[in-house]
């Protein structure tokens, strides 16, 4: 098994990245053209705790590296399950998500926390802390090496993703803010 973990922080309150993480596949997201589709299996409201929690499918054209793929075949289309809990109380969002395209030789699961960053936030500029861990295990039983290099090459592309994720959802974070801010503006006026 081998793990990744990151911690970054976004220059922008938890109000504007918890309510940006759902466009976060849109086009203002040109790092994500990946994405083919994220479809809401469903969505509640916990009514003693407040806690939102959604079920999602995203389907991703595949990015696996070519000796993957010739070694263990596969389609050009995969599927990520992905559970989040937001809670407004606690202003604590967790989106854990699991792979279902060749989980039977492959398992990837990834949790992603965003929450309010205390130490360095201040009043009129808040920013917000991006916790994110995965685990990833080959499972093709017997064949170490195969088994080793499948889990290596999957963290480093792993950790590619991850950076180019960021750098998507910071342009949805600036696009979101304008726009709202405009909106807003507007809104004022009238």
């Amino acid at each position: 098994m081998k793990v990744f973990s990151s911690v970054y922080t976004f220059d922008y309150s938890w109000e504007e990245v918890s309510s940006a993480n759902w466009r976060k596949y849109c086009p203002w997201n040109d790092k994500s053209t990946h994405v083919i589709s994220v479809d809401t299996l469903s969505r509640d409201v916990d009514p003693a705790t407040g806690i939102l929690r959604t079920e999602r499918l995203i389907t991703c054209n595949q990015s696996a590296p070519a000796w993957v793929v010739s070694l263990l075949g596969g389609a050009k289309i995969s599927h990520v399950y992905e559970t989040s809990y937001v809670s407004p109380a606690d202003k604590r969002v967790t989106m854990c998500s699991t792979n279902l395209t060749w989980s039977n030789i492959l398992r990837v699961r990834e949790t992603v926390t965003y929450q309010p960053d205390l130490t360095t936030s201040s009043p009129g500029h808040e920013r917000t802390r991006f916790t994110q861990d995965a685990k990833i295990t080959a499972l093709c039983g017997g064949w170490q090496k195969v088994k080793t290099k499948i889990e290596e090459a999957s963290i480093e592309r792993f950790s590619e993703n991850a950076r180019r994720g960021r750098e998507g959802f910071e342009a949805v974070l600036e696009m979101s803010r304008r726009v709202f801010g405009e909106e807003k503006e507007r809104e004022q006026m009238k």
